[in-house]
């Protein structure tokens, strides 16, 4: 088994969100269809893929913030208690701000 590597792990979750956003961006910038009822479709499609893309951004925000811990030392300590953050929890979600207690307390 391999050491957890959260460099790569945080690199490998920027350039999945990245492609994701990037192809989302890409279905909204296409044009419309001159058909009434077509186009009614189709806005309601973008108003999904909006919120597919706002989730892809915030998930970009939330790996950069990680990396941003990673570069201070303060990467896998919780935000709220300051305790270690769990390894198999950070394995799991690279980017997790919180440990699971802390995550729990704030559902």
């Amino acid at each position: 088994m391999t050491a957890f590597d959260p460099r790569a792990a945080l690199d490998a979750l920027m350039a999945e969100y990245s492609a994701r956003a990037n192809a989302i961006r890409s279905d909204l910038a296409r044009s419309h269809s001159p058909d009434f009822a077509e186009q009614a479709l189709q806005r309601q499609n973008d108003e999904v893929l909006e919120a597919l893309l706002a989730e892809a951004e915030a998930a970009l925000l939330k790996v950069g913030k990680a990396k941003l811990r990673l570069a201070d030392g303060s990467y896998g300590e919780c935000l709220r208690c300051g305790e270690p953050i769990e390894a198999r929890r950070l394995q799991i979600l690279p980017a997790a701000e919180y440990c699971l207690a802390c995550a729990d307390l704030m559902k």
